[in-house]
């Protein structure tokens, strides 16, 4: 059972920053990718970033420019760097995985990031 855990969520003020990570109980060769995915109140959980065993990464237009995303392989965790946060920004942002060998998605328990104007 592959575990996601969460940390780093919290209230900022708008221009404020904020780190995310997650980190996954799972054989780092097994890991296809990883990112984060957010969900505001009332709407649909959208894609925010994500990295690929690769390296290569994409992003939300949203974010580009303010987040970053990275990862450290020995400890099998992903981080979000969140810059120049803006109240549009504030959801529950979900971790995600996505392994060769199983189909379907993992996801985290969710962090509440709240950014007020």
């Amino acid at each position: 059972q592959v575990q996601l855990v969460e940390s780093g969520g919290g209230l900022v003020q708008a221009g404020g920053s904020l780190r995310l990570s997650c980190a996954a109980s799972i054989n780092i060769f097994s890991i296809k990718s990883m990112g984060w995915y957010r969900q505001a109140p009332g709407k649909q959980r959208e894609l925010v970033a994500v990295i690929r065993r690769d390296g290569s990464t994409n992003y939300a237009d949203s974010v580009k420019g303010r987040f970053t995303i990275s990862r450290d392989g020995a400890k099998n965790t992903v981080y979000l760097q969140m810059n120049s946060l803006q109240a549009e920004d504030t959801a529950v942002y979900y971790c995600n995985l996505k392994s060769f060998f199983q189909s379907g998605d993992y996801w985290g328990q969710g962090t509440q990031v709240t950014v007020s104007s």
